[in-house]
């Protein structure tokens, strides 16, 4: 019972201190003029700011239990334009200098702010006061320390602002925490804001605050994450001569497509631009955005290089980057030539939306490239985009068991796109290389085809109809796949007249091939098709329809050699029409007539309506059967079948 009622009577001891020592410390700070706090606090923001505070509202000044300083309606700048609105500013107060008549701010707090940076083409801004008044009294000589070195923002706006470049971007939902500790020399600001609908977090920290203000080099680590992409940077800046930023810069996305889309760029044309991850050393001075070491992964194509990003004036991407295996397949899924048949061309509508915000100059080396079905070897391109038109070079790629060179632009119209190619395919794989290319499957072997085009329209369709320009094509040690000419000309040959049967299939072996082809508004003029082989030779004129993939040729086919000493080897006149697709081939009917002794009489007696004998002659021949009765006979034997006597 003794420890007992000890312990109560220090328990009352104790609280009798706290009671008096709490109605000291209220008696203390009730000696304070709220006048005077509310002024001092006025003093210090401006002190820190460099801005000007104007109070519209009304203030509130705490001093017990905890004291602190509230002004409502705050503009920190010129009242015409103001660096910083707020709802309220409030400024919490430290303990025991109040209490010895002193006030000094701990932190402030912004309550639904709005601040507006506007920058000159110098680089300062109406911010370079606060900046300036920060830097003064960092110094370690300065005569007054930052009076408080905290600053939150709740729920807040920023508005950056380049009028001469006619630049606005906005940050909303801002909640963030500025400290730079007087016992330290970083600063650090962690928060979130939302930008373009996507939050984002966001991590800066510089090691020598001091330095930085004074636009020397220091420490910077800066963290950005939102859900289209996150961004971290290592390294140092430095404003002095100029802006100067170099470390190691890492990026990430899920969908580069979508991130480039939430920074305010137009959706990219065709397919692909998926995932995303970057990694380089980077140098920025002034507008210019320096990368070495580049390791980058798009659509899991991985490459390595240097790339230069300029942002003075129009935006310039320049590049080299190399890469072991390039898959392009992606980037054209969305691009179809042909209808889902493969009878047609493709009507959908083309075009080069998104391509026309940026300048871009990369060349681009892989030992292996994948584009749809074909496989291509050693690959050196170079792709350079200014103000819409896109032009790809190829120096040289290695595909189809051959070698490509030219190039292809594309260029943005109104009424479309316009397109103009001029490439060279040396000893390519002709079945392959034509297959893709133009859907033609008919003709193999090794070969070279070279074609200048060009044409414009909103659809591939459409540019079919405008294309013009010139093509040539020769090969060797090939065949004419899905016709035997030869077997068809020996069995006519034999019997003209027998029909030609089944002949699409098989192959004509060649030795030789040359093709020479005009194109204008979509229309082909085969000048020249000539195919020499060890049996037949062919030569072929005429047209073609690109826009309906129709054939209108004419030609000769011949063998090589007759069957009996002393004669002339069989030729026969032909024509090619239909789909290039599946193209028919008809032998010339007249000249197999010709050939026909029997038949040759009957063609006579068409022409020549007279010879009726001759036309009964050449029915017999070709029939076996026995002669017709002409029809006077037929109508003079019942005659006298009627007027005969009877017998009896």
């Amino acid at each position: 019972m003794t420890i007992a009622s000890g312990f109560k009577r220090l328990g009352f001891g104790l609280a009798a201190v706290i009671v008096l020592g709490a109605a000291a410390l209220a008696g203390a700070t009730a000696l304070i003029s709220r006048e005077a706090v509310r002024a001092q606090a006025i003093s210090e923001i401006r002190a820190v700011t460099g801005l000007s505070p104007t109070l519209r509202g009304k203030a509130t000044v705490s001093l017990f239990p905890r004291g602190s300083v509230s002004f409502d309606d705050v503009i920190l700048g010129d009242a015409a334009q103001p660096a910083l609105t707020a709802e309220r500013l409030t400024a919490r107060l430290r303990f025991f200098p109040l209490l010895l008549g002193h006030v000094e701010i701990a932190d402030v707090t912004l309550e639904r702010p709005t601040i507006d940076v506007s920058v000159e083409p110098n680089g300062r801004s109406n911010w370079s006061g606060l900046i300036a008044s920060l830097a003064r009294s960092q110094k370690p000589n300065a005569p007054h320390l930052a009076p408080f070195t905290e600053i939150r923002i709740d729920d807040g706006a920023v508005q950056v602002r380049q009028p001469a470049r006619k630049f606005t971007e906005s940050l909303s939902d801002v909640q963030l925490s500025l400290a730079w500790p007087s016992i330290s020399k970083t600063f650090g600001a962690t928060g979130r804001f939302v930008w373009h609908g996507e939050p984002v977090d966001i991590s800066v920290a510089l090691g020598d605050f001091a330095t930085a203000l004074a636009g020397n080099r220091s420490g910077l680590k800066l963290r950005l994450a939102a859900a289209p992409m996150k961004i971290a940077f290592d390294g140092a800046v430095g404003m002095q001569p100029t802006l100067k930023i170099e470390g190691t810069l890492a990026a990430d996305s899920p969908s580069l497509r979508d991130a480039l889309t939430w920074a305010g760029r137009e959706p990219l044309p065709g397919g692909g631009f998926g995932h995303f991850a970057l990694k380089a050393k980077t140098d920025v001075v002034g507008g210019s955005i320096g990368m070495t070491n580049v390791n980058i992964d798009l659509d899991g194509n991985s490459a390595e290089g240097v790339l230069n990003f300029a942002t003075d004036g129009r935006k310039t991407l320049q590049g080299t980057l190399a890469a072991d295996t390039i898959d392009l397949t992606p980037y054209i899924s969305t691009v179809h030539l042909l209808t889902a048949n493969r009878q047609q061309w493709s009507s959908g509508r083309v075009g080069l939306d998104g391509l026309t915000g940026m300048d871009v100059d990369l060349r681009l080396s892989a030992a292996n490239v994948a584009l749809g079905n074909a496989k291509i070897g050693r690959t050196a391109i170079a792709a350079n985009l200014r103000q819409g038109q896109l032009t790809v070079t190829v120096g040289e790629a290695q595909a189809y068991s051959g070698v490509i060179k030219g190039a292809l632009t594309l260029a943005d119209l109104d009424s479309g796109v316009d397109v103009k190619s001029q490439l060279q395919f040396t000893d390519v794989d002709l079945e392959s290389c034509l297959g893709q290319l133009f859907g033609l499957h008919r003709l193999e072997g090794k070969g070279n085809l070279a074609f200048t085009v060009e044409g414009s329209g909103k659809s591939v369709l459409g540019i079919t109809h405008t294309l013009s320009g010139t093509a040539n094509l020769t090969g060797e040690n090939g065949a004419l796949a899905g016709i035997n000419v030869e077997q068809l000309l020996r069995r006519l040959e034999r019997r003209p007249l027998s029909g030609s049967g089944e002949f699409r299939t098989g192959r004509t072996p060649y030795d030789k091939l040359a093709v020479s082809m005009r194109v204008a508004q979509g229309t082909i003029k085969v000048e020249q098709v000539k195919i020499e082989g060890s049996a037949v030779n062919l030569a072929m004129a005429g047209s073609a329809s690109i826009p309906e993939r129709e054939l209108d040729l004419k030609g000769t086919a011949a063998l090589a050699s007759a069957d009996r000493p002393g004669t002339a080897p069989f030729e026969l006149p032909f024509v090619v029409q239909g789909s290039w697709d599946d193209p028919i081939m008809l032998p010339d009917a007249e000249a197999l007539i010709r050939r026909s002794g029997a038949a040759a009489p009957l063609l006579d007696a068409v022409r020549e309506r007279g010879a009726r004998d001759a036309v009964r002659s050449a029915i017999r021949r070709l029939t076996g059967a026995p002669p017709a009765i002409p029809a006077t006979e037929q109508t003079a034997a019942p005659a006298a079948t009627a007027t005969s006597p009877q017998k009896p």
